[in-house]
């Protein structure tokens, strides 16, 4: 009588649950690690946050921050906007101004080159990009990413009522690539929150 022995199998549920963890620990590092290079090496620039919508509440345990240079007059554009819908990336050159906050110098659909100028090119997130109809020239709105604070719970308000009062600025870190990342957060110029690297 012939039997037949059932090949043993390679991918069994404990292969698979180690093969999961560790592609999950893998993207979880890269994204710490990524976060910390910009704060290791990324270049310092100031930056005034703006009153929000007050129907813009605290979500959760985050504070949404607004920025000065997320509205990008079409003046400072060097390029020619796309002219059919599609998605889209905007490269911000910075300068420090007299006040010492970062301001928008110049921007465009393309990139800008780095110069040994004392400015900074940051890159704004992918975002959808909808032609202007007509001859309005409206500021264009963009996201770098640093939109969000989070904080412990309970401790937004006090951060809130600095944003809407026009007293709380942000230093982010710049790196060479345009990616920003939150450092520091201060109220009248005083830190209150200092990011670690991990």
């Amino acid at each position: 009588m012939r039997t037949f022995l059932s090949k043993p199998s390679f991918f069994s549920p404990w292969i698979a649950a180690i093969v999961v963890a560790a592609l999950q620990t893998g993207v979880i590092g890269y994204m710490i690690e990524s976060r910390a290079s910009i704060l290791r090496s990324g270049r310092d620039v100031v930056l005034k946050t703006v009153p929000v919508d007050p129907r813009d509440l605290l979500r959760g345990d985050y504070v949404v921050l607004s920025y000065e240079i997320s509205s990008i007059p079409a003046d400072k554009f060097v390029d020619k906007p796309p002219t059919e819908e599609t998605d889209a990336q905007v490269s911000v050159r910075l300068s420090q101004g007299g006040d010492g906050f970062w301001h928008v110098a110049e921007a465009a659909f393309g990139t800008l080159p780095q110069r040994d100028d004392g400015t900074v090119v940051a890159r704004s997130q992918p975002f959808y990009f909808y032609p202007q109809t007509g001859n309005i020239e409206a500021p264009l709105s963009v996201e770098y990413g640093i939109e969000r604070y989070y904080v412990p719970e309970g401790e937004g308000k006090p951060l809130e009522e600095a944003r809407n009062a026009d007293a709380l600025s942000v230093t982010a870190r710049v790196d060479e690539s345009g990616r920003m990342q939150i450092r520091t957060i201060s109220i009248d110029g005083k830190p209150l929150y200092d990011e670690p690297l991990y």
